[in-house]
């Protein structure tokens, strides 16, 4: 075994170096095979991620195209999924709030109480109030079923105004309404707000509407290298 070769086997697991870096990489390939290949291309994608000195005279063999072909694609989407990982745990790291990827009901007026006063105070959060037969309301819990997606800091709620305890300030008059909160402040206060939209709406509509006021932060990182994916595939 070469010095070099054997260098790089000793390094410690929290090296940080470009061989450090070479080691990650080869560990995080080797971890992310696709299952769902054939045994022989799986075998072969382990010996090009992890040298060993027996496979020197196999891998000093001139690459025919079919495999040259196979490890590039392969790189390509292992390199995806790294970098989502990365993107993903950076994204963690820096964020100091829980964070979320659905819409919650609320069942109660004490639930809608307590996810305004008790939620993390560098949360925002967004209520929805709504009834079934009113107007615009279905459609609304759509599009926040969209931005929950990709607003994962942003905590999206709902609740019937029946259920809120208080249903004659919210009569149907008011309703959709999405109120927002921050650290047990009213942030926004918008009754009756899909006559801000045209008949027909959609959650970048909503998105728009919220970031005149300034209220959503900045999308999630993961959501954006998600988006470069795709965007990638299609090419």
């Amino acid at each position: 075994m070469s010095s070099s070769l054997q260098e790089e086997e000793e390094l410690p697991a929290n090296y940080t170096g470009p061989k450090g870096v070479i080691n990650d990489w080869r560990r995080f390939k080797l971890d992310t095979v696709d299952q769902a290949l054939p045994q022989n291309k799986r075998e072969l994608l382990r010996q090009m991620s992890i040298p060993r000195e027996e496979d020197k005279e196999r891998h000093n063999r001139k690459m025919s195209a079919q495999e040259y072909e196979l490890i590039r694609e392969e790189d390509e989407r292992s390199l995806k999924r790294y970098r989502k990982q990365c993107m993903q745990e950076m994204h963690e790291r820096l964020s100091f709030g829980p964070t979320f990827d659905t819409v919650h009901e609320l069942e109660s007026g004490e639930a809608f109480l307590e996810v305004i006063e008790k939620e993390h105070q560098l949360t925002l959060v967004v209520v929805h109030v709504y009834e079934q037969d009113v107007k615009g309301c279905e459609q609304l819990n759509s599009c926040l079923d969209c931005l929950a997606l990709e607003y994962s800091s942003v905590k999206f709620c709902r609740i019937d105004a029946v259920a809120t305890g208080a249903a004659e300030r919210f009569s149907s008059e008011v309703l959709p309404a999405l109120l927002v909160y921050k650290a047990g402040e009213l942030l926004g206060n918008f009754l009756a707000v899909t006559k801000n939209f045209q008949e027909e709406f959609f959650a970048t509509d909503v998105e728009a509407f919220l970031n005149e006021y300034g209220l959503l932060p900045e999308k999630d990182c993961t959501a954006c290298a998600d988006e470069d994916d795709e965007e990638g595939d299609v090419e």
